[in-house]
């Protein structure tokens, strides 16, 4: 780890996915205790820590970050056609922050890469870890829609789930995409590219896929409530809570502060906490939703878990903390879970909402 930050952090980055990739990551040997388990959308999750999408932005070490100890991975974001993303540099860590703020702009091989990916993993491994895809539009797209449509209907026959990425503040328009009549539009028409898939027999396993939308921290009340509406009426399968801010909180002493694009890591927290709890309430707990944003410690998995979340995910942390975070993020929410008298992360979940 001390290595890896001497380096430009893309350039960290790329060498910790060739280690990866060389399989050179840590494996975790201990099993997940069973009030860790739960049930979501029909799949077993062994365990309720995942990775973010961000990480493994092409489908390259799924099962590798498996190993580390998450309860479930998610790929990209993915777009349709490749792209480049931004001009470098557009990666800053704010290490006295334990944050990072990005403008990579979607940076993607391409779905057509990436399904060849899972496809082959899904063969080969027989599903023996979840694995979801984050799918993102094309920066040149004239028709956000179809782009979403179309990477769902690439990808989607090999993922356990779908996330639709309409809160990146890296590409011009995208979050104008969180409107209330914006978001039922789009949820209706991947609705429909989802029955597509289904009716077409090329998802694997057969299953309907769980199509969950991915939103921005930086909302209104009015927006908020919105979105809570469109989800529920549209009757989609969850929401991810959630993307990088564009707020830079009082008090962060990094240089870089300042830097252009999404804040994530620790300064994250409090706000992406808030918006959760807010979508709970307004969703009444009827839409699982997953916790994102600033989790560092078990206390804050559980924090996320009694605001509102079924699951959470994490991927700054791991810069600042090293793969060994997950372990320990896992014990301390089964002591936070057992103290409190919880038998499962299921029974806690909105505890403080209720």
């Amino acid at each position: 780890m001390p290595v890896l930050r001497l380096l430009p952090p893309e350039r960290a980055h790329q060498a910790t996915m060739m280690a990866l990739r060389m399989g050179l990551g840590p494996k975790s040997s201990r099993r997940d205790e069973p009030i860790l388990a739960q049930q979501l959308w029909g799949l077993d999750f062994p365990n309720p820590i995942g990775l973010a999408a961000g990480f493994d932005k092409n489908g390259e070490v799924m099962d590798a970050m498996l190993d580390i100890g998450f309860g479930f991975v998610e790929v990209g974001t993915v777009t349709p056609r490749p792209q480049g993303g931004n001009p470098k540099p557009r990666l800053f860590r704010l290490a006295a922050d334990e944050a990072v703020i990005n403008r990579l702009g979607f940076n993607s091989q391409g779905s057509a890469v990436v399904r060849v990916r899972l496809a082959r993993r899904w063969q080969k491994s027989r599903r023996r870890g979840i694995v979801g895809i984050n799918v993102g539009r094309n920066r040149d797209s004239d028709d956000a829609a179809l782009d979403y449509s179309a990477g769902l209907k690439t990808l989607g026959g090999f993922a356990d789930y779908a996330v639709m990425n309409i809160s990146s503040p890296n590409t011009p328009g995208l979050r104008n995409l969180q409107e209330r009549a914006q978001l039922a539009d789009l949820i209706a028409q991947v609705r429909a590219a989802r029955e597509e898939l289904q009716s077409s027999g090329a998802r694997a396993g057969g299953a309907p896929l769980p199509l969950l939308f991915k939103i921005a921290p930086d909302l209104s009340p009015p927006q908020l409530e919105g979105i809570a509406a469109a989800s529920l009426e549209g009757g989609i399968d969850g929401l991810i809570v959630s993307n990088t801010t564009i707020t830079r909180p009082p008090g962060l002493k990094s240089v870089d502060r300042d830097e252009v694009g999404g804040l994530s890591g620790a300064p994250l927290f409090t706000l992406s906490t808030e918006i959760l709890r807010a979508l709970y309430r307004l969703t009444g707990g009827r839409i699982p939703l997953i916790g994102v944003g600033g989790i560092r410690t078990g206390q804050d998995v559980y924090a996320k878990i009694r605001a509102g979340a079924s699951l959470v995910q994490l991927y700054t942390a791991l810069i600042y903390r090293g793969p060994g975070l997950v372990t320990a993020l896992k014990a301390e929410l089964a002591e936070c879970l057992r103290r409190d008298g919880f038998t499962s992360v299921a029974a806690a979940v909105g505890a403080d909402s209720h």
